[in-house]
């Protein structure tokens, strides 16, 4: 009997030991991370994230999906099977397994995730598979370029990206497997001619970001490219950040924080704005006012009365520089003769707990003809909804940071700056350790 004891004891001693062996396990990696590509041959600039999709002949395949940080959850090219097996799907094709009419999912994405439009066909529970005897789930999709309202169907998904250890991509690879939608291919003639879905990254609990499970933080950092030919980064997950040529500087660590806000009817992501500062000169903005956040619209939009101002601020301060006629949609635009650098202020955007996110000329005027450049910034009208949507332009180059966990928006002011940028990612793979 003392024997017996002594070895249950030595077992549990044993067993306690593994435990805190795997509790004290720190993973090699912080992040998973993917490539960020500009795109100019669709109605305006777009940005897409690479995500590896399937695994067929002992590689992963991949595809380009709009990044969209506004979207309630991922819709892509693909089509549904319940019998998959090898070499059942057809060729150049990705399969994925249905959602049933019957499954919890398709409820509670019809009732709160779904698009409801007076445009969107009305979802019926009659469509199904050939010999799986289950009704599949039609949900609503809307095209954010063009906002037309069509129709996919949900499944269960799979997508892979690669670790990071916010220095280099690492070559091991960290698998999640949402509830998305397949979509005709049809859906996708506006698009970029390389991208075949929509990535969402909004707070929605059916966006990638709410699939993540420890110890990757529910956080995502963007850095757009500015330019098609090579491309940025988004991180999933906390930092570092790490850029080249600069190996020792954590670009996290020079990020300005404010809060991150939520509005009523929408999974996007919201910022508090007091004032827009040009040259010391404050436009103030309503204090019931939003300011929101766009992967999809190009430029910052501003509602009429705040536009006028900046327009006319922005006019006194370049008094200097000769005008040209404007180019829709802007109302301000300068002569550049000789490919002149112009020198514009700066302008910057005051949050409600008064940090500053300066908005340089890289980020604040347009190169639209060799001889002319605008003032990036577009009227959205008197009735618009918000006071101020950030777009992408105002993006490219800076490292932006939004961490679902602590609510914060974080960003980094022009790269260039740092003498980095969002180019400059290393992604040549590294083993683990």
């Amino acid at each position: 009997m003392f024997l017996l004891i002594q070895l249950v004891l030595m077992a549990l001693a044993f067993i306690s030991q593994e435990l805190k062996s795997i509790s004290a396990y720190v993973p090699p990696y912080t992040s998973v991370v993917a490539q960020v590509n500009k795109h100019t041959d669709a109605a305006k600039p777009l940005y897409s994230v690479q995500i590896m999709t399937s695994y067929i002949n002992m590689q992963y395949n991949h595809a380009n999906f709009l990044l969209d940080i506004d979207a309630p959850f991922i819709w892509h090219d693909c089509i549904l099977q319940w019998n998959i097996h090898p070499g059942s799907c057809p060729n150049n094709t990705l399969c994925t397994y249905p959602v049933s009419c019957e499954e919890y999912q398709c409820t509670d994405v019809r009732t709160t995730y779904s698009y409801k439009n007076p445009s969107c066909p009305q979802v019926t529970n009659s469509s199904t598979l050939p010999g799986w005897g289950y009704c599949t789930c039609p949900v609503n999709i809307v095209n954010p370029i063009t906002r037309s309202c069509g129709q996919a169907l949900l499944n269960y998904d799979d997508f892979t990206m690669n670790t990071c250890d916010g220095r280099n991509a690492l070559n091991g690879y960290y698998g999640a497997n949402p509830n998305a939608a397949c979509a005709p291919s049809s859906s996708f003639a506006s698009f970029p001619s390389s991208v075949t879905g929509v990535m969402a990254f909004s707070s929605s609990p059916y966006s990638l970001l709410a699939y993540l499970y420890q110890p990757l933080k529910k956080s995502l950092a963007l850095c757009f490219p500015s330019t098609t030919s090579t491309p940025g980064v988004v991180f999933v997950g906390s930092g570092p950040y790490f850029f080249l040529p600069q190996s020792n500087v954590d670009i996290k660590s020079l990020l300005s924080y404010t809060p991150l806000l939520k509005h009523p009817d929408s999974f996007g992501y919201f910022i508090g704005a007091n004032s827009i500062v040009i040259k010391q000169r404050s436009i103030e903005i309503p204090m019931n006012a939003t300011t929101k956040l766009s992967t999809i619209e190009p430029y910052t939009t501003l509602k009429s009365d705040i536009y006028n101002r900046v327009i006319w601020l922005f006019s006194i301060y370049t008094i200097g520089i000769p005008r040209a006629r404007p180019v829709a949609p802007f109302g301000l635009c300068f002569r550049t003769y000789r490919q002149i650098v112009l020198k514009v202020p700066d302008l910057d955007l005051v949050m409600s707990n008064g940090e500053k996110w300066t908005i340089s000329a890289a980020n604040s005027m347009k190169q639209v003809t060799k001889d002319v450049a605008c003032l990036a910034f577009v009227d959205g009208g008197v009735t618009t909804e918000h006071a101020i949507v950030i777009g992408t332009l105002q993006f490219e180059g800076n490292l932006l940071e939004f961490d679902l966990e602590n609510m914060t928006f974080g960003f980094s002011n022009s790269l260039l700056r740092r003498q980095t940028s969002c180019a400059n990612f290393n992604f040549t793979l590294t083993n683990s350790p």
